[in-house]
């Protein structure tokens, strides 16, 4: 077993025991690497690991960065595939690589993450709030839910609240942490399946 179907096959089997002690609002999001999002096994990997852990498609996101999607034949066909059995497909990192508004509208995508990049410089001035603005504001335009990620401060909290951004990720809210800080840092109410600070 290579490091990304280990990764893929202990984060499912992890977010299964968080599922049956109640937390199943609770979703893994995965980073594919090229190498990964290449390989023609790809989707019947990914079938065999929630079928091993138990864990509903519906509760697994994989993202992909832009590059990844440039052989769009492959890449539609793979997406679909991924999208048909009911797993959500993120783009990573979006804005900084192959930018063409073309798959936006093509391949089975959900959900676009704004590079910590443009929500660093947000704030300054120098167009970069007007370029997160216009992110958000495709998107949903196109029924894609947005990912504002690398927050760190209340005044980029609070922007991106004005200006409906669906979810934030960043050090503002915690760094990244191992399973059992996770659920040292976080009280676990199993009987109403809710997780809080």
């Amino acid at each position: 077993m290579n490091l990304g179907e280990w990764v893929l096959n202990h984060a499912c089997r992890q977010m299964k025991t968080w599922h049956d002690q109640g937390l199943t609002s609770l979703k893994v999001s995965i980073n594919l690497s090229p190498q990964e999002f290449l390989k023609q096994q790809l989707v019947g990997k990914v079938k065999q690991v929630l079928l091993e852990t138990g864990l509903s498609p519906q509760s697994l996101e994989l993202e992909i960065t832009e590059s990844m999607t440039m052989d769009v034949i492959r890449s539609t066909a793979v997406l679909e595939e991924l999208s048909d059995i009911g797993i959500q497909i993120a783009i990573d990192d979006f804005g900084t690589g192959y930018s063409s508004l073309n798959y936006l509208k093509n391949f089975q995508i959900h959900r676009l993450k704004i590079d910590r990049s443009f929500i660093r410089d947000m704030m300054s001035g120098n167009k970069g709030e007007k370029i997160v603005e216009t992110i958000i504001s495709i998107a949903h335009a196109l029924n894609l839910k947005v990912i504002a990620e690398g927050v760190e401060t209340e005044e980029q909290v609070h922007f991106l609240t004005s200006l409906n951004c669906d979810e934030i990720q960043g050090f503002y809210f915690s760094k990244p942490l191992s399973a059992e800080d996770f659920e040292t840092k976080f009280v676990f109410n199993s009987s109403r399946g809710v997780i809080q600070l």
